[in-house]
């Protein structure tokens, strides 16, 4: 009896563990898409010495806020642009620029200058505009059920902290750098980044969409949770500032000289060389394009779809043109990280001037698709050049700060172009001249100093007081 007993509980226990094996068997064949895609990632974003640095941390947190911004964007787009009428759709959007964006200039220049006064904080403070988009989600996605004008200083509170975590990440990557790195090629990297997340959460938030209109912001919430949680993981080098100071623009430099000559001041934008300061405003030429084409082919497309496509494919496939422009862009400036950034940000200004007057001269459906790939390209390429340029011309002293700066500007150039193309007449031929102008202005006014930094290498016009 002993015998068959000890037999039985063998042959028990046989049994059991061949069912314990076979269900941690189908477990780890459930849970390895999951693992397996986060060690695919985590391979990538860590290469070369990126995660030793810290670097591939700010990747995965810039990826985590790009999805984030998305689902904001799907359920803003939806309710106050596709959900009316053209013409009220116009004056819906007319009524959040106001709202948001004009105010936003006013703030946007007082942004880089606070901060500037965190340089110990600035974990603190991503997960701060994180936290922020977080909460300003859930209040937004009450309005959008109810249709109260919450919504709207909701939208602007979420678009400041926006800005607020882009320019202090701008100024965190000098700080992260792995060895032999340029700052090119590790803004390239932390962009592709964001545009990938922004790609894979896009019909993400579509589907959540479809639920509800709040859902996407539901999902905002939990992503911008999550990138709350994910700052604090950057490396403590993040919040030092040890040899850093502030960047300060013209006016500010006037300021501080005081009225005796020989006064002591600190550097400014315009002190480091004049290749930063033309490439700043090349970029802001075409920073201004960008939201002129958002704004203006959004309401072009509706009124007048492109061929044989409704309103929303025809976004669509601009929106889809203009963000492949953009990664494309975005992983050659890593590949061209060694030539002379004047002489990229020249050319693909003149590319994008030629596309924008063929594209109006001869309008259609291929050419404005084009047109908004050729833009995205050539913004993602002249930015990273003019971050190097930074990197090359601006003491590191005030590095950081300059970043802050330029964004601002950026910005500021960005609205511009979107409210001139909200007010513009819905006729393709014009509003693609205009756009063009506007290019026009900023490569015609920054083509010759661009050129002549170019010839003489952009250090020997550098000074620094």
């Amino acid at each position: 009896m002993n015998v068959v007993a000890a037999a039985d509980r063998a042959n028990g226990r046989g049994g059991s563990g061949r069912v314990g094996g076979a269900v941690r068997s189908v477990g780890r064949a459930l849970h390895f898409p999951v693992t397996g895609t986060a060690r695919g990632i985590r391979r990538v974003t860590h290469a070369h010495g990126a995660g030793e640095s810290g670097l591939g941390k700010l990747i995965e947190l810039h990826a985590v806020n790009g999805a984030g911004d998305v689902m904001v964007t799907v359920a803003l787009a939806s309710t106050v642009f596709f959900s009316v009428p053209t013409d009220e759709a116009r004056g819906r959007v007319a009524l959040y620029l106001a709202i948001t964006m004009a105010p936003f200039t006013v703030l946007a220049p007082v942004i880089g200058p606070l901060l500037d006064r965190l340089p110990h904080g600035r974990r603190a403070a991503m997960a701060g505009a994180m936290l922020a988009r977080a909460l300003l989600s859930l209040i937004i996605s009450g309005a959008v059920a109810s249709g109260s004008l919450e919504l709207y200083p909701a939208a602007l509170g979420v678009l400041v902290a926006s800005k607020a975590y882009g320019v202090v990440r701008s100024a965190v990557v000098p700080r992260l750098l792995p060895p032999r790195f340029s700052l090119v090629k590790a803004n390239s990297r932390v962009t592709l980044a964001g545009l990938l997340a922004t790609g894979a959460a896009a019909p993400v938030a579509a589907g959540l969409h479809a639920l509800g209109d709040p859902w996407p912001l539901y999902g905002a919430f939990v992503i911008f949770v999550a990138g709350t949680f994910l700052s604090f993981s950057l490396p403590p080098k993040v919040d030092s500032a040890k040899g850093e100071d502030v960047a300060l623009l013209a006016a500010d430099e006037q300021h501080l000289r005081g009225p005796h000559r020989g006064q002591a001041k600190r550097p400014g934008l315009r002190t480091v060389g004049p290749a930063v300061t033309h490439a700043l405003g090349a970029n802001a030429a075409l920073r201004c394009l960008s939201g002129f084409l958002i704004f203006f082919l959004a309401f072009l497309l509706r009124e007048h779809p492109l061929t044989g496509e409704s309103a929303a494919v025809s976004l669509g496939i601009v929106g889809v043109a203009a963000g492949a422009g953009n990664a494309l862009g975005t992983a050659v400036g890593a590949w061209l990280r060694s030539r002379a950034p004047e002489i990229i940000i020249v050319t693909v200004v003149a590319v994008v001037l030629g596309t924008a007057v063929v594209a109006a001269l001869f309008f259609g459906a291929f050419l404005v698709a084009c047109l908004a790939a050729v833009a995205g390209f050539a913004q993602a390429l002249a930015k990273l050049a003019l971050d190097a340029l930074i990197q090359r011309d601006v003491p590191e002293l005030v590095r950081t700060s300059a970043f802050a700066r330029s964004e601002t500007l950026l910005q500021m150039a960005w609205v511009f172009g979107g409210a001139v193309g909200i007010v513009m007449p819905l006729n393709g031929t014009l509003g693609l001249l205009v756009g063009a102008a506007f290019v026009a202005v900023g490569w015609l006014s920054t083509l010759r100093g661009l050129l002549a930094s170019a010839r003489h290498g952009g250090r020997t016009s550098t000074r620094v007081a």
